[in-house]
């Protein structure tokens, strides 16, 4: 992996971090993550869900899982986490010792992303929180967040299809 003493890494990160200002001032974050992945096709289905958990407690920023076609034409998944530098190594290890994984890659790359914010909204079933996502100061995405439209639905003893509507409807009016 470079390291930031590396000339063709330093020049790229030079690069990268004029990019950054310029993703900053328009209302987004581009950022260097690392990619620790492998593919699986002999684990007890099970144990996904924990290691994903153990990986989120061990510091990964997003754990994922997509179903891939293996040699011998095996179903199996691929497991993808990204995650800062400094924890790639532990996280690695983790996988190789808690899947049945013979070997990961590890690799860098490039995550750029809209500028956040949580607001709430109200609505019939009370305040949700809205994730809203800005590009160029502009609102290009606007969601409510699950668990809150669950716990409205749940205290309000209704369809959480119901509580996710009126919260997006409400979100379409936020400028």
């Amino acid at each position: 992996m470079p390291t930031i003493d590396d000339p063709c890494h330093t020049s790229a990160y030079i690069r990268d971090s004029t990019h950054t200002s310029q993703l900053s001032a328009a209302g987004q974050s581009a950022e260097r993550v690392v990619v620790v992945e492998c593919e699986i096709d002999d684990m007890n289905p099970q144990i996904f869900g924990v290691v994903m958990d153990r990986l989120y407690a061990a510091g990964a920023l997003e754990v994922f899982y997509v179903p891939v076609q293996m040699k011998k034409n095996r179903p199996g998944m691929l497991l993808t986490v990204l995650c800062e530098n400094g924890v790639a190594g532990k996280l690695a290890d983790l996988i190789l010792t808690h899947t049945t994984s013979f070997g990961v890659r590890i690799h860098e790359a490039r995550r750029r992303k809209l500028a956040r914010e949580i607001v709430k909204v109200k609505t019939g079933f009370g305040e949700i929180d809205v994730k809203i996502g800005r590009l160029r100061n502009k609102i290009v995405s606007r969601s409510p967040e699950f668990e809150s439209c669950k716990q409205a639905a749940a205290a309000s003893q209704t369809n959480i299809k119901q509580v996710y509507s009126a919260a997006q409807r409400a979100a379409e009016e936020i400028k």
